[in-house]
């Protein structure tokens, strides 16, 4: 298993640890609650600051773990990872809309940045797994 396809292992772990960790401590709050009290923002900032840390050192303990391979690329590799980007791209483009016409809906500010945060997990997700199966599948 190359480097990058470990990254996006990782990256997949990870932003779903994360993000689950995050939306049933935030959404569990919501039954029975007015949304514009419950405190969202601390939270999300220590998910993002939270997911782009264990990223960091998971791929760095990675690289320390097998290090011949470590930073080693090839066009495979450059491809997969454009290809990945592609597919994260849009699903963040498709996604947005729901912010958006929540936004133009004037709801509640909590649904708004929840939703756009959910956005960012999901085109993360689809970008990290497009990488895989195109790993797993050959390219």
């Amino acid at each position: 298993m190359s480097s990058e396809e470990k990254r996006s292992w990782i990256y997949v772990v990870v932003s779903v640890g994360v993000a689950a960790v995050y939306f049933v401590t935030v959404l569990s709050k919501v039954p029975g609650a007015d949304v514009a009290r419950i405190a969202y923002v601390r939270p999300m900032l220590i998910a993002i600051g939270a997911g782009i840390g264990l990223g960091i050192v998971a791929s760095i303990a990675a690289a320390i773990a097998s290090p011949k391979e470590a930073g080693r690329t090839d066009e495979r590799d450059r491809q997969i990872h454009r290809l990945g980007e592609y597919v994260g791209f849009y699903v963040m483009s498709i996604a947005a809309i729901v912010p958006l016409a929540l936004a133009m809906a004037q709801a509640a500010h909590f649904w708004i940045a929840n939703a756009l945060y959910l956005a960012f997990v999901l085109a993360a997700l689809a970008a990290s797994i497009a990488k895989i199966v195109l790993y797993r599948r050959g390219f």
